[in-house]
Order: C-alpha cells, then sequence, then structure tokens
C-alpha cells in the first residue's frame, strides 16, 4: 500500500470630448491581472493573465459571424525553458465563461480539462520531449514521431443545455522550441513569425490545433506570445522617469511617446480560446458605460483546482473533493489596481453575481488618492460611478450588434475604441465594449482615472508603450506566434558585429579559454 501526505487545500471608462487638457500627472499602471492576488501569484498555471472578447468571422468561413473568446493563463513563461517547457495543469478546470451582461450570472460554460504532463510520452528513454520520439528531427507535424510528448484536453459545455462534451482529445499546439525542432513557427533566423492576416498565412502548427466541434464552435489551445503590454518595471520602480517622458510636449498627452520599456517582451503564456457562432448565443439587455441601452453578453474566465491534493511515495499525486475556484478574470485591471490586498483572495473564489460586495473599491479608487498624495493632484477619489459602471459586475460586456471590429493593423482600428475614433455599429469597437488584442487598456484606464467622473477637463495619462511588442495575428486564435526558445528575450540572434564587439570588449574569446585550459592544467598535474 502506498503512503501519502496531504500537502495543500485549495481554498474604462473613457475618453470624451475631441481635444483634451493635459496635465503632468503620472499614475501607476500594472499588469491586466499577472499579479493580481497573492494566493494565485504562487501558482502561475492557473493564474489567468488576461481576456478578450469580440465580434469577428470564423476562421474558415468570412460570412458566419462569431463571438471570439480568447484567454491567457500562466505569465512571464519563459520560451526557452526546457527541456520540458510548459503545460496546462491536469488536475485543474480551466473555464470560459458565457454570462448575463448586467448581472454577471454564468449562463454557460466551457470547462477545458487537460491531459497530464507525464501522459502520451513515446519515448521514456530520453531527456528530450521535443526532437526525438520514435524518431529524431524538427516537428512537421503535431504529434509526429519527432514529438515525444503531446498534451490532448477536452471541451464539456455546461450550462441551460444538456452537458456535453463538445471535443475529445484535440491537440495542443507545441511550445516554439526553436528553429532545428520546430522550424515552421520561425524565420530563417529563427525568429517567431507572426502577423497572418488569413488562415493560409497562419504557421501550419497553429492551423492544426484549431479543433471543430460538431455543435459549431471552433477551439484552440497552446503557447503563445503574451499579447499584453506595458511598462511595469518602470512603474513600480517608483514611477520611473521614462514613464512621464513626453519630450517637452503636451500636445499629445502624458506618456505618449513610446519611450517605455514593455516589461512582457519576449515572455509566453499559454492560451486557451473559443469561436461561438454570434446565432448560438442569446442577446441580453444591459447598459454600456459610454452609449447606453444595448444588447449582448457577458464574458469571465475562472480557473478551478481540486480541494485536495496528495502526493504519493512514487512521486505521483491523486487529487480529491469539490473543484473550488482560485482565481477568476474579467475586465482587465479590476482586481490588480482596485481591490485592496484585504479582498483580493476573496475576489478571486466569488462569482461576478456577487460583485456588488467589491463596488466600494471601483467607485472610491484608492489609486487617484494616491496619485494625489504623491504628486498633489486632484483626482476625484469617491463617487466614481463612471468606474464601477465599467467594472460591477466584473465581466466583459460585449454587444453582439454590431457586427465584426476592427483588430490590430486593420484600417480603421485605434487603441483607444472609441475615442480615437474607432467605433463600430455605434459602440466603442473596444475595451470597454469587450476587449480586442491590442487596446491599450493600461492608458485608457488612466487616462479615466485622471478625468472621471465628469471628463472635463480631460487628462490624458499613459505609460508610452502603446502597442506590443510582437505583430498579433488577424486570423483564431489571433495571439501572437509564441516567442522562440532559442531567441526569445529582448533582443535576437547576435550577428557577427556584435560577437566581434562582445570579444573585443574584454569577454573570454579562444585564446582567453586556451590560457585558462592551460593554467589549469599545470595546476593539477593533468
Amino acid at each position: 500500500m502506498r503512503s501519502s501526505r496531504i500537502i495543500g487545500v485549495s481554498a474604462a471608462s473613457m475618453l470624451v470630448g475631441t481635444a483634451a487638457v493635459l496635465t503632468l500627472t503620472p499614475a501607476p499602471a500594472a499588469a491586466s491581472s499577472h499579479s493580481d492576488a497573492p494566493r494565485i501569484k504562487q501558482d502561475p498555471l492557473v493564474n489567468l493573465t488576461d481576456v478578450y472578447a469580440f465580434v469577428g468571422t470564423r476562421y474558415d468561413d468570412p460570412g458566419q459571424q462569431v463571438l471570439n473568446v480568447v484567454v491567457n493563463v500562466r505569465p512571464f513563461s519563459e520560451p526557452g525553458d526546457g527541456p520540458h517547457y510548459e503545460k496546462f495543469s491536469a488536475d485543474a478546470r480551466y473555464n470560459i465563461h458565457i454570462a448575463d451582461p448586467a448581472t454577471g450570472e454564468s449562463l454557460r460554460t466551457y470547462e477545458f480539462r487537460f491531459s497530464g504532463a507525464s501522459d502520451n510520452i513515446k519515448n521514456d528513454s530520453t531527456i528530450l520531449s521535443y526532437g526525438l520520439g520514435t524518431a529524431a528531427g524538427p516537428i512537421m507535424t503535431i504529434n509526429d514521431a519527432q514529438q515525444n510528448f503531446a498534451q490532448f484536453y477536452d471541451v464539456i459545455r455546461r450550462g441551460s443545455e444538456p452537458t456535453a462534451v463538445l471535443v475529445n482529445d484535440a491537440l495542443v499546439a507545441p511550445p516554439n522550441v526553436g528553429a532545428n525542432v520546430t522550424p515552421l513557427y520561425n524565420d530563417a533566423d529563427g525568429r517567431a513569425i507572426s502577423g497572418a492576416a488569413s488562415l493560409a498565412e497562419l504557421d501550419s502548427y497553429t492551423a492544426q490545433a484549431i479543433t471543430d466541434a460538431t455543435t459549431g464552435e471552433v477551439f484552440f489551445a497552446g503557447p503563445r506570445e503574451d499579447s499584453f503590454f506595458a511598462d511595469v518595471p518602470g512603474t513600480f520602480d517608483l514611477l520611473n522617469v521614462r514613464i512621464l517622458d513626453n519630450n517637452g510636449s503636451l500636445a499629445d498627452g502624458l506618456g505618449q511617446d513610446g519611450n517605455g520599456v514593455d516589461g512582457f517582451k519576449g515572455f509566453n503564456v499559454l492560451t486557451f480560446a473559443v469561436q461561438i457562432p454570434l446565432t448560438d448565443l442569446p442577446q441580453l439587455p444591459y447598459n454600456d458605460a459610454f452609449f447606453g441601452a444595448q444588447m449582448g453578453i457577458g464574458v469571465y474566465a475562472s480557473v478551478s483546482r481540486p480541494r485536495f491534493t496528495v502526493i504519493q511515495n512514487d512521486g505521483s499525486t491523486d487529487t480529491s473533493g469539490d473543484s473550488m475556484q482560485v482565481n477568476r478574470l474579467g475586465n482587465p485591471l479590476f482586481n490588480e489596481v482596485l481591490v485592496a490586498l484585504a479582498d483580493k483572495d476573496f475576489y478571486n473564489v466569488t462569482d461576478p453575481e456577487d460583485d456588488a460586495q467589491f463596488s466600494s473599491y471601483a467607485e472610491n479608487p484608492e489609486i487617484a488618492g494616491l496619485i494625489n498624495f504623491v504628486y498633489g493632484t486632484g483626482f476625484a477619489t469617491s463617487g466614481r460611478t463612471d468606474l464601477a459602471a465599467v467594472f460591477i459586475p466584473d465581466v466583459l460586456r460585449v454587444a453582439t450588434t454590431t457586427g465584426p471590429v476592427p483588430l490590430a493593423g486593420d484600417p480603421g482600428f485605434s487603441r483607444f475604441g472609441f475615442a480615437g475614433g474607432d467605433t463600430t455599429g455605434g459602440v466603442s469597437s473596444g475595451w470597454p465594449n469587450g476587449r480586442r488584442l491590442g487596446d491599450d487598456v493600461i492608458d485608457i484606464a488612466l487616462t479615466a482615472v485622471a478625468s472621471g467622473p465628469t471628463y472635463d477637463p480631460l487628462t490624458v495619462v499613459g505609460d508610452n508603450v502603446p502597442e506590443n511588442d510582437a505583430k498579433y495575428n488577424r486570423v483564431f486564435p489571433y495571439a501572437a506566434t509564441p516567442n522562440s526558445g532559442t531567441f526569445n528575450r529582448k533582443d535576437g540572434p547576435l550577428t557577427q558585429l556584435e560577437i566581434a564587439d562582445i570579444n573585443r570588449d574584454g569577454l573570454l574569446n579562444v585564446d582567453d579559454i586556451q590560457l585558462f585550459v592551460d593554467a589549469f592544467l599545470g595546476a593539477s598535474g593533468g
């Protein structure tokens, strides 16, 4: 009999008007939800980072309108973290919720369940998960002989309809190991290729991982480039001056010159996503914070774990008990920027339909008071019904009557949504009407905090990071190609000139190494 031990219990608003009145006022920014609460920070595989929801067209049929929901999890994933790379957790339940946009009540759930990190290994006599299975060489097709490990998933739909398994044993896209193992992700220099405008331009690993359900939905799961962008490192360095930089001109607003440093550049995430035919969704009434009465749907994501996890003597684990929600996410920034430490973990285990208990955090934003204390400004710290209208309940509200919205890279797209003239069907094309990849939620939120509740005058505030470091794809699953494990961080491969400069600057070169070897052999008597 195996002995065991118990190791744990899981317990926006925006700009209005045409002229901006600007002030020299910095404001703290934050990651969308990469570090939203103390407890979930300790469990990165179930830490949700971003949720995107917007109206578009089916990946293989431009005539069919769909609701796209793209969810990212596992922040700061290092692309070169071999030999195992990132995998979804087998004992977690990753959920996409379709909700009532007015009340936050979950109406339908798509539950993703993944196979284990040690399952489906073709050759357990090697250290390599990719590039050597029953054959050696580059992976050319998902789960071929060269891909030693493959992860699979099922999707279960729950809600008003009978519970049903929509897909079974769908393949997760492989990591971007590098030019030698996953060449179809990368260019000739080993850098990830992204920015596909059509299915034909999408890399074949990603295309192969798109899975159709007979019920009309389309699914994807796999690694992607982190879609979020913000100068978080400078922000938490007590508002480093680079965030304030405006090159001496206030014409375009504070923090709008693009001189910030994207703290998420070079990192990957794990993504799970769905396309749902609009004809399969209810249209429910709600009140848009800026455009009034609308018809549409609410969206949020959650992740659950079993209440008990037991480690056996052989290293295997057993789980038992009900699944407990450990993280949830709707709008960007709410829990991370507005909710106090006392309630951050509690927020993650509650449901949006109970969010009235957190409304005081939106109505009385501490961040406005902190800015006033540090910089002597007079931003409104109470009575912020404008913020509460966006964040309570904390679900993305998507007007589903607009038609497809422009995507980053399309004509008419603006990272500021309607404040940049980007509207569709009479409402903003982007957040807080849903959220698209490329919406600058940091600048939108900071400007709202600084300008509301009247937005007169308007104070444009940003973090000097106006766009993502990689181009998004404009076809499902939209998030950019995962960064290469070989060339993945702040820069690409070193050029020969850069290598020559390094050697010239005194780092070890071939002659230095030989001198070291000679000295070592002499000292050791070798």
